[in-house]
């Protein structure tokens, strides 16, 4: 009972600290709204990010229903225990009256000398004189117990009242978001209204941008591969290198052997520019990349995933099928994109005037960040994790600042939510 107590006194614990972290996501989110609403021209980024709003109070509310019912159980769990000190305590007080009823009936002096005198030898008189004493004992232990339990029962009972009270005020706090919830939909409701009305024009941008992330995903790719094939050239010729040099007759210059191992080069089948072959340092890295799956940081300090990885309904238009190769994570104004984990930096890339993306290498993983304004790391750099690669860049028309992040092992793209930690 008391393991099982403890138990959920932890889960009460560990639901408070979710609750406060959700409550911080939702203000840093409700600054941002309004850093949006100031500076959008359109409705569609206030839509994405009171979306977002929408998902955090509802997470709320459902984490202080959980609190709620574990406090249920507890108050089950304590009032049951309440039941059974009363049981025993009914139960100590009877045998206890029974006892000192029996006690008076033979308190004087007199009685009790005589129940030892006529004893019939001193072996029963000292019989009789040890029960004496073990029979106050025995009392005395009864009294202490009733008072154990009465004492017991007052901690339990005041225990009960403060959770009692406790689950008053998350029924009460959890009406209040409810209310909150539901203002924020009507809102959005509005919203929604209001874009149905530019219907076709929002459509052909957002198809418009789908063809322009399309094409940046084929130059990524293309790099990837390019990277890929760069990476199993240079293992190819070191491997080539250490043949030519251990059969290398004595007088060989340098070059002789450069040249013999170029030539075992040109000799193997073609490089590969799908899958990296790995040297041992590149496969501990990528082993440990790998190790690290859900546990990852994100690649921004603080934001929220306002478009997921792969195909689905636009978030405003459901009629309408959009593609997101990584994730996309909107914000803070001046956020700093960071790496997630070690790595060699294999690529600097201007995806178009405003758009800048740093490819890292883990072994045979690629993480892309995409939307940088700048950049503060150049190709062949190592990066340790955490580490600020560049600034995510702030779109002048709609006022968001936002990361598109991808994963790929070589040229296969994972989704980031199952890699990135709590996401």
């Amino acid at each position: 009972m008391t393991s099982m107590m403890w138990s959920q006194e932890t889960q009460q614990e560990k639901l408070e600290q979710r609750k406060a972290q959700i409550q911080q996501e939702i203000n840093e989110n409700e600054k941002l709204l309004q850093s949006v609403k100031k500076k959008e021209k359109s409705a569609v980024s206030v839509v994405i990010v009171q979306a977002n709003k929408i998902k955090l109070k509802e997470k709320l509310i459902n984490t202080t229903e959980r609190q709620a019912k574990l406090l249920s159980n507890d108050i089950y769990i304590n009032q049951l225990q309440i039941n059974k000190l009363n049981r025993e305590l009914k139960i100590l007080k009877e045998d206890y009256a029974k006892m000192i009823v029996k006690s008076y009936k033979s308190r004087s002096e007199q009685s009790r000398a005589m129940f030892i005198l006529s004893s019939e030898s001193f072996l029963q008189a000292y019989k009789r004189a040890q029960y004496m004493k073990q029979y106050t004992g025995f009392r005395k232990m009864q009294g202490d117990e009733i008072k154990s339990k009465s004492d017991q029962l007052t901690v339990y009972n005041e225990k009960l009242g403060v959770q009692k009270s406790a689950k008053q005020e998350l029924i009460i706090e959890n009406e209040k978001e409810r209310l909150a919830l539901l203002k924020v939909k009507q809102e959005q409701e509005k919203l929604l209204k209001s874009i149905k009305k530019d219907k076709s024009k929002i459509a052909a941008d957002i198809k418009k941008k789908q063809q322009e992330a399309r094409a940046i995903d084929r130059q990524i790719d293309r790099i990837i591969r390019e990277a890929i094939a760069e990476a199993n050239r240079k293992a190819a010729l070191e491997k080539a290198m250490k043949k030519a040099e251990a059969e290398a007759k004595e007088g060989d210059t340098k070059e002789e052997i450069k040249t013999r191992a170029r030539a075992i080069v040109s000799a193997a089948p073609a490089v590969s520019s799908a899958k990296i072959v790995l040297t041992p340092e590149e496969k501990i890295l990528a082993d440990n990349f790998k190790a690290n799956k859900g546990k990852l940081p994100w690649p921004v300090e603080k934001g929220f995933v306002s478009l997921p990885f792969g195909d689905q309904q636009h978030p405003q238009f459901p009629s309408l099928r959009v593609h997101n190769s990584g994730v996309e994570i909107t914000t803070d104004q001046g956020a700093s994109a960071r790496a997630v984990f070690a790595g060699e930096v294999t690529s600097v890339m201007v995806l178009s005037p405003v758009n800048k993306a740093v490819m890292i290498q883990h072994g045979d993983y690629f993480t892309v960040y995409q939307n940088l304004s700048s950049v503060n790391v150049g190709k062949g750099d190592k990066v340790s994790i955490k580490q600020s690669i560049g600034k995510v860049r702030t779109n002048g028309e709609t006022g968001r600042t936002v990361l598109k992040f991808t994963i790929s092992q070589n040229t296969t793209y994972n989704n980031p939510a199952s890699w990135l930690y709590n996401m």
